[in-house]
C-alpha cells in the first residue's frame, strides 16, 4: 500500500505530494543528497524548491574546494546513488552532458580526461 501525504512547501506554498510514492518506498526526495536538516521549525519543500535549494547548498560547498581538499571532501562518504540529477551532478549544454563538480567530487578521485569541472586539478 502506498502511503502519500499532501504538504504545503515551507518556500513558495504550493501543495505536493510526500511519502512512499515510488515502488522503493521511498520519498522522492531520497532521490536527492542527503545533505538538509530540517531547522527552525521548517517542513518539507516542494520538487521544485528542494532542488534549487539543493544547487544552491552544493554550489556554495564547492566553491570551498581545493585541490588539496578535494581528495577527503565530504561528497564521498554520503550514500551512493546511481540516479545523475540535473542541475547537481550534470547539465546539457550543445545536447552533451557536462559534469558538475559534485559529480566528480562524489566520484572521489580525477579520471584523468580533463574535465572542465573537476576539482582535482
Amino acid at each position: 500500500m502506498k502511503t502519500t501525504k499532501t504538504k504545503i512547501c515551507s518556500s513558495c506554498e504550493s501543495t505536493f505530494s510526500c511519502g512512499d510514492i515510488s515502488v522503493e518506498k521511498k520519498c522522492w526526495c531520497n532521490d536527492y543528497p542527503p545533505i538538509f536538516n530540517l531547522s527552525d521549525g521548517a517542513d518539507c519543500l516542494c520538487p521544485v524548491c528542494f532542488k534549487e535549494a539543493c544547487e544552491d547548498k552544493i554550489d556554495a560547498y564547492v566553491e570551498t574546494i581545493t585541490p588539496k581538499t578535494a581528495l577527503k571532501n565530504k561528497a564521498i562518504s554520503l550514500p551512493k546513488n546511481d540516479k545523475l540529477l540535473e542541475g547537481i551532478d550534470y547539465y546539457i549544454e550543445n545536447g552533451n552532458y557536462v559534469f558538475k563538480a559534485w559529480f566528480h567530487l562524489k566520484r572521489g578521485s580525477c579520471c584523468g580526461n580533463d574535465c572542465r569541472h573537476c576539482p582535482y586539478k
